[in-house]
């Protein structure tokens, strides 16, 4: 009697033979061929004709399904049982696949069998052959079976088929990522490969080392993670999306089963962990595989049993950088003041060892402290690194400012290449994928130290290594004001590493008119007291910040003697009011910041602030005393010396009249630098916007923001246009004018800022014995060469005459650079309006210019004006004008 039993079809090895299934026990396999038929075999040299259609037939058939086999016969040679089966829903085996003309009855069947109901079934399996031959189904069509097999992915080009999506049949499972598929390029094309399932790594099932010969066993799960993918893709139809190739040189592809990826559903049973160097080929597509894998952690399922969940980091937290140690690394203050050290995560700057890398150091750095230094920045703690031999233990961040992510901005920018972590790393970065995106994205692109091209980082040469070439560069600087620079160190409170970019040079600058005291040069060293506090508050206000500078002078060591302004506030004056430096009387008065830093010192006195929290304000009252007769004296004797009635001062507008507007040097511009400080900081508060109540008018004095910089100026309506809503304004300081909308105007009505404090420092002036031309185009040369000798100059100007009614002052003007103290109206600029042909001499004199002492100038300026004409220089140029 038959035998029967009943399994599970696991495979089909060709259209008359399966691998079946113990329903009790998947691990237990046998081979069922169907009785008294054949039909064509898959070889790896090549398929015989109809061998994939026949098989793909029975496959579609029966795999995944519960079967019911029986056994007519067994080979003794290969132990094969050979019978017949039928399916669930009733359909009969081989009769099926005999009827559709896939397999053919094999001539000797039957031929010694008695059995009568054997003979009825090939009986009937012959009228089935006889139908399938007549209406030229599957084996019996003749022509179109033969299917070309490559199975090499170098018989192709990929780059055509890259990202797309094609058709194929998993033919084998060699573990939970890496299974043999056959892609159906085209309908006569197949290309069978191994496929490695992109974005996850799974554990190795045991394997033979073919070098050894030796069996290396499964990792833990490797079999179960092959069993589940077995099971529901094993000799299924997929969906490949093709990805790329790996460094061995294999398909890396995404296997969609009608109900999903299989990747999805390894990684939510714990037998598959995400493998970060897919990440960038599958973009988006790696967020649902990271949630994936998150699931199965949090349930400790499989590959995750041991799996410890990264404790609560505390949220972010609101920092200031206060110094950047490279481009993946800072130094971030707290609201406590406390500083701590953060490694930027999973990101990592130029290498020094990488020679492609290392020249892009200095100019990454630069990248992130032009972007972060002195920076309100949120920072997000994704884990930390313990201590090990040459590193401090220190925490990993992401770094965020105003809502920009900074690790992404710097490897978006190539900057930072993105740090391969272990695959049991979790201190990494939230956005740990759309890193290595950005990352190829920015290879592509050439980016930073991507680039083919050199570092552009500037190289300084240091002008403070030598008295001779501080010299050499005193002379470039100090003609100079508000040089641009980068405060590099901090030596001391007073004492600071200057770069210069636009000169290529890195000096020592030493602040002038202070002296703070000395800080500890190292941990074990005692410094002078509040030294250490001076040089904490230089480091918090200036280093690696963007600074200007003015340079007085150098030292005899080579460092230069100046001012440094951060945000354009003088350093010096803020280090003495917070009590950390004095003022050195004598600087500060030859620099010319002595009034402000006195006044600065005197609140630092007041303020029993640093150097002065025991501070005797009787002891300071009996030095002035002493002072006194001395300072009397002194004054008596200038006086006498000096029989005209010199000024410094500095010229900041021509009127297009031709007058000048200029300033005193002295106590009104030492004073205006302080309330300007005090005025710019009251305007950027947000309470104190208050617009105009009602229409300005003529002669009130405002608050104007100037459009040029956007800053808040003293001003006084000089005209109103109220349809427009606009007025023309005066400068009162400056002398400059302009209109503006009434928006840009505010209420000067702070007893602290007004005219009565204050009065206005710009003084209207003309240039003596001396007349512009008339003629437009001459009168621009004229008004253009005197701003081109006066634009940001100290000069010296003789008041020859002021007119009171007019409110007007006749000056002579001196460049104190380029002239001695002995200098005559013939070293003047008035001279050399005149000389360049820009001016004449009046042939109409003023009652003041007709005096004795005049005699000599008018001579002088003559002489020069008859040697322009003469030239054809300026207005002369077509001949003698006044002739006319």
């Amino acid at each position: 009697m038959a035998k029967q039993f009943f399994a599970n079809v696991k495979s089909v090895l060709s259209g008359d033979t399966l691998v079946l299934t113990s329903p009790t026990n998947p691990n237990a396999e046998r081979t069922f061929s169907l009785a008294f038929v054949s039909g064509p075999h898959l070889r790896r040299e090549g398929d015989e004709p109809f061998a994939f259609q026949s098989r793909d037939y029975l496959r579609g058939l029966t795999v995944g399904k519960p079967i019911q086999c029986t056994i007519l016969y067994t080979v003794p040679s290969s132990g094969r049982d050979y019978g017949y089966a039928q399916l669930k829903d009733g359909t009969q085996l081989p009769n099926e696949l005999v009827k559709a003309g896939w397999l053919k009855v094999r001539e000797d069947a039957g031929r010694k069998e008695e059995s009568e109901e054997i003979l009825e079934r090939l009986d009937t399996l012959r009228n089935l052959e006889s139908e399938a031959k007549s209406e030229g189904k599957g084996l019996w069509a003749g022509t179109g079976g033969v299917i070309e097999v490559q199975n090499d992915i170098g018989s192709i080009d990929f780059n055509q088929w890259k990202g797309k999506t094609v058709e194929g049949l998993v033919e084998r499972v060699l573990s939970g990522d890496r299974c043999l598929v056959r892609l159906k390029m085209s309908e006569k094309s197949h290309l069978q490969v191994m496929v490695l399932v992109a974005g996850i790594r799974a554990p190795s099932t045991e394997r033979v080392n073919q070098s050894t010969g030796q069996t290396q066993a499964a990792e833990e799960f490797g079999n179960e993670a092959r069993q589940f993918v077995e099971q529901r893709l094993l000799q299924r139809n997929v969906k490949v999306e093709l990805l790329g190739i790996s460094p061995q040189g294999q398909l890396i592809a995404s296997l969609i089963h009608p109900r999903g990826s299989i990747a999805d559903f390894l990684l939510a049973d714990g037998l598959a962990r995400c493998n970060d160097f897919h990440s960038t080929l599958l973009g988006s597509k790696m967020a649902a595989l990271r949630a994936a894998e998150k699931t199965a952690q949090a349930s400790k399922l499989r590959l995750h049993k041991d799996h410890v969940a990264k404790a609560g980091g505390g949220g972010t937290s609101d920092m200031i950088v206060s110094k950047v140690m490279s481009s993946d690394t800072i130094f971030v203050r707290t609201k406590t003041g406390d500083e701590k050290r953060i490694s930027l995560s999973s990101v990592r700057g130029p290498r020094a060892g990488e020679p492609s890398e290392a020249p892009f150091r200095d100019e990454a750095k630069e990248y992130l402290r032009k972007r972060l230094i002195g920076k309100h920045v949120k920072v997000s703690v994704d884990g930390s690194k313990p201590a090990t031999e040459g590193f401090e233990a220190r925490d990993v961040a992401t770094v965020t400012e105003k809502g920009k992510n900074i690790n992404l901005a710097l490897v978006q920018d190539g900057w930072c290449s993105v740090i391969r972590h272990r695959k049991d790393d979790t201190d990494r970065a939230p956005n740990y994928d759309e890193l290595l995106a950005a990352q190829e994205e920015a290879k592509e692109q050439k980016k930073g130290m991507w680039s083919d091209k050199a570092s552009k980082a500037k190289t300084y040469m240091d002008a403070s290594e030598s008295v001779q070439k501080a010299k050499i560069q005193l002379s470039t600087l100090s003609r100079q004001k508000k040089v641009p620079g980068i405060v590099d160190f901090c030596k001391a409170g007073s004492r600071f590493t200057i770069l210069i970019p636009r000169e290529s040079v890195k000096i020592t600058m030493v602040l002038a008119g202070v002296r703070a005291p000395r800080a500890p040069r190292s941990s074990g060293e005692k410094g002078e007291p509040f030294g250490q506090e001076a040089l904490d508050l230089a480091n918090r206000r200036c280093n690696q910040r963007d600074c200007e500078i003015d340079v007085h002078d150098i030292d005899k060591v080579g460092g230069f003697i100046g001012d440094l302004y951060i945000n354009r506030e003088s350093f010096a004056k803020i280090l003495v009011e917070e009590g950390l430096a004095q003022v050195h009387q004598y600087s500060a008065e030859k620099a010319g910041n002595a009034i402000e830093l006195l006044a600065a010192e005197k609140k630092a006195k007041e303020g029993r602030k640093g150097l002065w929290h025991d501070w005797d304000p009787s002891q300071d009252e009996q030095d002035e005393e002493e002072a006194a007769p001395a300072e009397t004296s002194a004054e008596s004797e200038a006086t006498d010396k000096k029989a005209s009635d010199y000024r410094e001062v500095v010229v900041t507008n021509i009127d297009s009249n031709g007058k000048l507007k200029i300033q005193e040097i002295g106590k009104g511009t030492s004073a205006l630098e302080i309330m300007m400080n005090e005025f710019k900081k009251f305007h950027l508060d947000s309470k104190n916007s208050k617009p105009l109540g009602n229409p300005p008018k003529a002669g009130e004095y405002v608050a104007a923001k100037f459009s040029a910089d956007g800053q808040w100026y003293r001003a006084r309506v000089r005209s109103n246009d109220r349809n427009a809503k606009v007025s023309e304004v005066v400068y009162i300081d400056y002398g400059n004018s302009e209109q503006l909308p009434w928006s840009s105007l505010r209420p000067l009505d702070q007893p602290q800022f007004a005219v009565q404090k204050l009065k206005g420092q710009a003084i209207d002036a003309v240039l003596s014995f001396i007349q512009l031309p008339t003629a437009t185009d001459y009168f621009r040369d004229a008004t253009d060469f005197i701003a081109d000798a006066t634009d940001g100059r100290t000069l010296v100007a003789s008041f020859d005459f002021i007119d009171t009614k007019e409110g007007l002052s006749y000056i002579t003007l001196f460049d104190e650079n380029s002239s001695s103290s002995s200098s005559t109206f013939a070293d003047s600029i008035n001279k050399d309006v005149v000389a360049n042909g820009y001016a004449m001499v009046p042939k109409k004199l003023k009652a003041w210019e007709r005096g004795r002492a005049s005699e000599e100038v008018l001579k002088k300026l003559r002489e020069v004006e008859v040697e322009a004409k003469a030239n054809r220089l300026g207005m002369w140029q077509y001949g003698d004008i006044t002739e006319d």
